[in-house]
């Protein structure tokens, strides 16, 4: 029924499919009643003259003669033209129905993905610390494909056999009901296994999809990481993973199959004992005069074209079951709780004019093996004042970072801006004012004009080539093949880390955000690159807030005010001058990168 809610926003496509299927299905139990008259009539010459009784409604006998014109009186002429237009009608009606129910199902399936994409791209950083990325990706695709297969292509098979059932139903009841009844007393020695075996495939289906987003999970990691794959000369290892998880999803797979193939066997052994049991009956009744040739004929195409549909309809069932399975991973994705949240009542986030300040701040990560936390962090940063963490790796220096934007909440404490509290803020103004650049330059398989703009969609060109410009990035964009339009790959490939550096600085130049977060922004690179990258920072940082993180000191000399942070606490601020003559911790990390220097 969650499913089908999805649908509710297509209600008249789906009801004018229903309506064309129903009529359809009428047709599809016309053709059975055809039988009788072409028997009993058509091919007995004394009786080829004279209305065709098809079926009685409503206490009035129906005859063929209602649906031909009235020129048409010998019966052989109007059989046929009975049977033209009834195939011509359910041909007709399920090519029109089964179009409108598959609009309905990829339309509200379309939904349905896109209401999970953006959901999951809405998680906290939590969510994906503890989701891997396969697994999102197997949902998103592979999940939703199979309920797209289930609401669309199987709804229109569903509604199809359903009115069909209904329709040869009613014409083995209104032939001879007491036949009728004796024959479908077999029916829940179909039904009740065939509803058990798809409470099995609902979870073989899980199990299926589950190890599917584990091998999509080693193929993604392979294919990402395939430089170290190759340097550790790890190929053979990766291919026994893949092999590993390959058999596992082909076990899992070929269990379902087992499953759902059951049940065609049980209905059609069924449907045999009942066939032998109707002929052996039918033999004494057409000897006693008691039924025509016709009428059994007819109700014997009638019970066999039943039996199709019952068939068909416990195969839609395990579909639909295959469907549960999967949606059921979908669900849990839409109905978890974002940690951190616009909550109701927040307000716009001012423009940053008078400064950030941590007040007892306090953070632990959820379940996290070490037990790292911050605590009792209080520290102030004012409007255009550069401010720098230093300290040793795992001090907590970028999770004191990713705490302004909101990517995680504080434990306890606050942390404002402008003595606003960040939580009473909404998020997209919050973050509006917040730029990054860090180590792990994250660029998109897209032109480099694409990449810079992703800061803001709405700059002109000309705003585009003012901040690569800005950044010292105009001149290799020139010379790139396509200048500004040039793919520059997955991740930014085909660039130098220099060169993704200060694409990742024009992008932050461009999004012209008031506050600014350098995460160990030139770590990575070599001498030349890192002159580069520093000038274009200097432009980037002139005019607004900036929060540094770095490991080399040598890069914050000029801070305004440096922090040094230790175990998740402030162990020293002050100028650098001011820490080098304190002889702490500062001092201590100042002399051990010189003697590594020394050293080199």
């Amino acid at each position: 029924m969650r499913l089908l809610r999805y649908a509710r926003p297509y209600a008249a496509p789906l009801l004018g499919s229903v309506v064309l299927m129903a009529i359809a299905g009428a047709a599809h139990a016309l053709i059975a009643l055809l039988i009788k008259p072409i028997f009993d009539r058509v091919l007995d010459p004394t009786t080829a003259e004279g209305p065709v009784p098809l079926f009685t409604a409503l206490g009035h006998t129906v005859t063929l003669q209602h649906f031909v014109p009235s020129a048409i009186h010998n019966v052989w002429t109007a059989v046929a033209f009975g049977i033209l237009v009834v195939f011509l009608t359910k041909g007709l009606c399920e090519y029109a129905g089964n179009y409108l129910v598959n609009h309905v199902g990829y339309a509200a399936v379309t939904d349905l993905r896109q209401q999970i994409f953006e959901r999951v791209l809405g998680q906290d950083a939590q969510f994906f610390e503890t989701t891997s990325t396969g697994q999102l990706m197997s949902s998103i695709m592979n999940d939703i494909e199979k309920i797209q297969v289930a609401i669309s292509h199987m709804l229109a098979d569903w509604l199809r056999q359903s009115f069909s059932a209904m329709g040869l139903l009613y014409v083995v009841m209104q032939t001879d009901w007491k036949l009728a009844v004796v024959s479908l007393t077999l029916l829940p020695f179909v039904l009740i296994p065939t509803a058990r075996i798809g409470k099995k495939i609902r979870r073989s289906t899980r199990t299926a999809q589950d190890e599917a987003a584990a091998l999509n999970q080693i193929l993604q990691e392979s294919l990402s990481g395939h430089a170290v794959v190759k340097t550790f000369q790890a190929e053979q290892h990766e291919s026994r993973r893949f092999a590993a998880a390959a058999a596992r999803l082909k076990s899992a797979s070929l269990r379902y199959v087992a499953l759902q193939a059951l049940a065609s066997p049980v209905i059609e052994f069924f449907g045999a004992v009942t066939i032998v049991a109707l002929l052996t009956y039918a033999r004494n009744q057409i000897k006693a005069g008691s039924m025509t040739a016709g009428e059994f004929t007819s109700f014997v195409v009638a019970l066999l074209m039943l039996y199709e549909p019952v068939k068909r309809l416990t195969g839609i069932h395990n579909i639909f079951q295959q469907a549960l399975g999967a949606s059921q991973r979908v669900f849990e994705y839409l109905d978890r709780e974002t940690a951190v949240r616009t909550k109701e009542g927040a307000v716009e986030a001012p423009r940053l004019r008078e400064a950030i300040r941590f007040e007892n701040a306090g953070f632990h990560y959820p379940n996290s093996p070490d037990g790292f936390a911050l605590r009792e962090v209080n520290l102030e940063i004012r409007a255009g004042e550069v401010v720098a963490l230093v300290g040793p790796s795992g001090s907590g220096k970028s999770t004191l970072a990713q705490l302004l934007p909101r990517f995680y909440d504080v434990s306890s404490g606050r942390i404002t801006l402008d003595g606003r509290d960040l939580r009473d803020l909404t998020l997209p103004s919050l973050r509006a004012q917040i730029a990054t650049v860090s180590q792990d330059t994250f660029l998109f398989n897209e032109s480099v004009e694409s990449n810079i703009r992703y800061g803001r969609r709405s700059a002109t060109d000309a705003e585009v080539r003012e901040a690569a410009r800005n950044a010292l990035a105009d001149e290799f964009i020139q010379a790139l093949p396509e200048g500004y339009a040039t793919i520059i790959g997955e991740r930014g490939a085909k660039l130098s880390g220099g060169q993704r550096q200060r694409l990742a600085i024009a992008r932050a130049l461009l999004k012209n955000a008031p506050l600014l977060i350098l995460d160990e922004a030139t770590s990575h690179l070599d001498t030349e690159s890192e002159r580069l990258v520093q000038r274009a920072l200097s432009n980037l940082m002139e005019g607004r807030t900036v929060f540094v993180i770095a490991h080399r000191l040598s890069t914050i000399r000029r801070a305004g005010q440096i922090v040094v942070v230790e175990g998740g606490r402030i162990r020293e601020t002050g100028t650098h001058e001011e820490l080098i003559g304190g002889g702490g911790i500062y001092r201590r990390l100042h002399e051990l990168q010189y003697l590594e220097g020394d050293a080199e």
